[in-house]
Parts: C-alpha cells; sequence; structure tokens
C-alpha cells in the first residue's frame, strides 16, 4: 500500500499530476486545493490514498493529512466514489463541507457536479457524527485567512492593471513562505516579484 510519496512534480494539470520518484513517475490525481500547491519541477510531498480495483490501481494525493481524512470520508458513502470526491474537495473547502453536512446544507453539497439530492442526503446523514473536528481544524482557518488575503491582493492589483492569472502564482508562492503576510505586504512582494 502507497502511504506518501516525495519527488519532483513532473506533470501538473488541475486535477491531476504526476510525481517523479527517483526516476518512477506515478501518476496523481488530486483536487485544485491540492493542484494549487504545487509548483511544477520543484520537491513535494504528498500523502497518498491508494485505491485498488479490478481493472486499475488508482492513486489520490492530498497536501495534508486532514484533506486525506475527508476524501475517505467521503468515498465511505454510498454512491460517492473517488473522482466525486475529489471534485467536491475541488469545490469546496473542507470546512464548507464539513459545515453543509452538520448544518443539512443538502443544497451546497447539490451544487457539486454529479452529486444529487440523495447523495447529499446520504453524505449528510453518513458523516455528521464524523466531521466535527474539520470545522474546527487551525489547518483551516489559517487557508481562509491565506485565501481572504491572497483574494483583497489580486483585487487591488486588478484595480492597477495586473491580470489576475499573472498575480495570482506569484501570490501562492510568496503566502507559501510567508503565510502570516498582511495584503499590504503580500501586494508589496508581488509587485517586487512581476
Amino acid at each position: 500500500m502507497i502511504y506518501s510519496l516525495k519527488g519532483i512534480v513532473q506533470e501538473l494539470n488541475p486535477t491531476s499530476m504526476v510525481i517523479d520518484v527517483q526516476g518512477v513517475g506515478y501518476y496523481v490525481g488530486v483536487s485544485l486545493q491540492t493542484s494549487e500547491k504545487l509548483l511544477l519541477g520543484k520537491e513535494t510531498f504528498l500523502n497518498i490514498q491508494q485505491i485498488i480495483r479490478e481493472d486499475a490501481h488508482l492513486l489520490f494525493g492530498f497536501n495534508t493529512i486532514l484533506e486525506k481524512e475527508m476524501f475517505n470520508l467521503l468515498i465511505s458513502v454510498n454512491g460517492v466514489g473517488p473522482v466525486s470526491a475529489i471534485i467536491m474537495l475541488s469545490s469546496l473547502n473542507l470546512e464548507e463541507i464539513s459545515t453543509a453536512i452538520l448544518s443539512n446544507n443538502s443544497l451546497l453539497l447539490q451544487k457539486v457536479k454529479g452529486i444529487g439530492t440523495k447523495t447529499a442526503e446520504r453524505v449528510i446523514v453518513d458523516l455528521r457524527d464524523k466531521v466535527q473536528k474539520f470545522k474546527d481544524s487551525d489547518e483551516n482557518i489559517s487557508t481562509f485567512a491565506n485565501n481572504k488575503i491572497k483574494e483583497e491582493s489580486l483585487s487591488a492589483l486588478e484595480v492597477l492593471g495586473i491580470p489576475k492569472k499573472m498575480s495570482e502564482k506569484i501570490a501562492d508562492r510568496i503566502l507559501k513562505q510567508n503565510p502570516d503576510f498582511s495584503v499590504e505586504q503580500l501586494v508589496k512582494q508581488i509587485l517586487k516579484n512581476i
């Protein structure tokens, strides 16, 4: 069973990547949340969930152990496969998923592509007692704060005429190294790196 992989990001797509581990390339499915934190050609560490089927051996990678735990909870629900779980983790962050489950908000879960009314209700019933820790995690709070600071910074830069696509990758790289930056500090650093 493959539990984790550490290697160089060889290929990177929004929902998949290839990680080169000492000359062996592993194709790994990832959520947008994990994909955004990866840099092509750079070393990374991924928590891996291996799923073995009759016709395939699938690998799914996660930036945090919490995201992997949520993935495993989601695929434990009848009707939610690994691809649906990755789509859900790409569409909503961990806190949004856990809040939707704890507050019986099936409409939010139904906004995820491929999740219908029955599946959303099944997710809520099956996982209600298991998701409390995701709601209170410090990791989610800091990620949420980082996202808010990043969005405000990118909006400020757009006003200055700098395209969002150009500044977003730089913002991610800077926030990875300096998660405590304020909006002002982030904007200054992005401008220096353009």
